[in-house]
């Protein structure tokens, strides 16, 4: 008994312990039930199951608002004091959030299986964590003096509506339901991975590279969460072709910053160097985006399908979120900020989840052969991740090195 209480003071001594710990969780079972509905509902290997909601809508939240959200709250617990030299969140209020976020993503794989009722549980126990959440860190946010609270700003408001886009699955609403699914990535996770981006690769880098200079321009900071907000409006209007016009100035961003930042020199150190090789993928990504669009412009033809989906929820939110997480999991943990050749090898592994859903979406392939391809993508996820939460989420109960 005495053991199970200090491991427990250990993992509820920090939000990071906790959100970190079942957000590696989520990446497994998120995935696990991906493939289960996959081989039933592509490859035939039996039956389809019958999900209490239907299994892409499922899948979009427990991939938007089931999985990232817990690296996202816990990272930002742990800098927003940082950010703004303001106080720490305190335990009761992130545990608070923690236990009913945790308790909500469990209901819902209880609620897809038996009972809508349960579902709605499961949705109201999530709401309630990410609502405890978003208040804990205002109340740091408000107490803080620091006067640059940009990045702060930026992505407490978009968690913010996160929480009014989480009731469009509660209301089970076919059309708030789609509105939650392109607002999640859009007004969501893009600004927030980028606002998390632009502070903290420059500043990560400056420690390494030598004669680094900080480049941290506020114009991008301003353009790429506005025009995102802008994409996912086009999005909800029908309008897939004029999508260009933002997305074309975002890649520009981008890739300029990706040169800015030096990718390159950042390669000799593979703990930066993936966060800068997860960041890349915004450029492709974004390009892909505007290609789309453009030929859908000129032509009618829609012909990448989700290809520029997954080059930017799985090539550049997943890869940042892996590399910010295994450089918060070891700082905070007193380790050595280095990525051994296991975590560098299981990070190259996993970009080529990205590729195998890109190449899924090319056109003309067959049925059976783009099947292949999705079972496969979820195969080396959860590979990759299995790998890395092996290896890294022991540390959220373990003490801290010395």
């Amino acid at each position: 008994m005495g053991d199970l209480v200090k491991i427990w003071r250990i993992f509820s001594s920090a939000p990071h312990r906790v959100f970190f710990f079942w957000g590696g969780v989520q990446s497994l079972l998120s995935l696990s039930w991906w493939l289960i509905d996959l081989a039933g509902r592509y490859a035939g290997l039996f039956a389809p199951i019958s999900w209490t909601l239907p299994p892409v809508d499922a899948h979009a939240f427990l991939m938007i608002y089931g999985f990232f959200p817990f690296f996202i709250f816990g990272f930002l617990m742990t800098t927003f004091p940082r950010w703004m030299n303001g106080e720490e969140v305190e335990r009761r209020a992130y545990l608070a959030a923690f236990s009913l976020m945790a308790c909500g993503s469990m209901l819902f794989y209880v609620g897809l299986i038996f009972s809508l009722i349960v579902l709605k549980i499961a949705y109201l126990s999530f709401l309630a964590g990410w609502g405890l959440g978003l208040h804990a860190l205002l109340r740091v946010y408000r107490r803080a003096k620091h006067p640059d609270k940009r990045h702060a700003t930026i992505t407490w408001v978009v968690l913010g509506v996160g929480w009014i886009l989480l009731f469009g699955f509660a209301s089970s609403q076919t059309g708030l339901i789609a509105i939650a699914k392109v607002g999640g990535i859009w007004l969501i996770l893009l600004p927030v991975f980028f606002a998390v981006s632009h502070r903290m690769i420059p500043f990560f880098s400056a420690n390494v590279i030598a004669n680094y200079n900080i480049v941290r321009p506020n114009w991008a900071l301003t353009l790429v969460p506005g025009f995102a907000l802008i994409h996912g409006l086009f999005e909800l209007l029908g309008l897939p072709a004029w999508t260009w016009l933002v997305d074309l100035p975002m890649a520009v961003s981008a890739l300029y910053l990706t040169r800015a930042w030096r990718l390159r020199d950042s390669l000799r150190v593979p703990i930066l160097a993936m966060l800068h090789i997860g960041f890349a993928w915004l450029g492709l990504a974004l390009i892909l985006y505007a290609l789309q669009s453009l030929v859908l412009f000129f032509t009618g033809q829609w012909i990448l399908a989700k290809a520029p989906l997954h080059a930017l929820s799985i090539g550049y939110f997943s890869s940042v979120l892996m590399a910010m997480a295994t450089r918060v999991t070891l700082g905070h943990s007193g380790r050595m900020l280095q990525a051994d050749q296991l975590t560098w090898l299981v990070f190259l592994s996993f970009q080529s989840v990205a590729m195998l859903r890109l190449v899924a979406e090319i056109p003309g392939l067959d049925f059976m052969m783009r099947t292949h391809f999705y079972l496969c993508a979820a195969v080396v996820w959860l590979i990759c991740f299995g790998i890395w939460a092996y290896k890294y989420l022991p540390i959220h109960w373990q003490d801290r090195a010395h």
